[in-house]
């Protein structure tokens, strides 16, 4: 096993890679992160767990998470149409567990978004389930926890 220092280093290089293939809308190289049974989660709750029996605002498996890419690429959602840009922060990763199939990771993002001149800002708290790889990591799960997800979303054209 890793150290934990080196470990956390590989986390959070993972992680800013992601940020940055999402803020610049690298959504097939995004795709290929994630494992075939992987899980994308933005909860309706903040303090919702069980995900699956639940109402959430995004649960996409892998044909839901292609579909939105594609909606996204192809201007074929009401969102993608004002498509805006991004800068995610991700600050405060924490290795919750780590083991020889599975590493649980948590940060803090604050994603800012800019459209139509309107820069709102997103914060939340971000969990990923990683399975280590001979390359990396690839994404079991990515649950983002919106600090303000029970209140007003408008129209989202991003991926959390």
């Amino acid at each position: 096993m890793k150290s934990n220092t080196q470990l956390l280093a590989q986390v959070t290089e993972f992680i800013g890679y992601e940020a940055d293939l999402l803020d610049h809308k690298g959504y097939q190289e995004w795709l290929s992160l994630w494992t075939d049974s992987g899980l994308y989660i933005v909860p309706a709750d903040l303090n919702e767990t069980d995900y699956l029996n639940t109402l959430n605002l995004a649960l996409d498996d892998a044909d839901m998470r292609r579909m939105r890419v594609a909606r996204l690429e192809n201007g074929e959602s009401v969102s993608a149409l004002s498509v805006g840009n991004t800068v995610r922060m991700m600050s405060r990763v924490r290795v919750l567990e780590a083991g020889e199939d599975v590493v649980i990771a948590r940060c803090a993002m604050t994603l800012n978004e800019l459209r139509h001149g309107k820069l709102v800002t997103y914060p939340a708290n971000v969990e990923y389930t990683l399975k280590p790889t001979a390359d990396g990591f690839k994404l079991e799960q990515k649950v983002v926890k919106l600090l303000h997800a029970d209140g007003f979303l408008r129209t989202v054209s991003f991926i959390f």
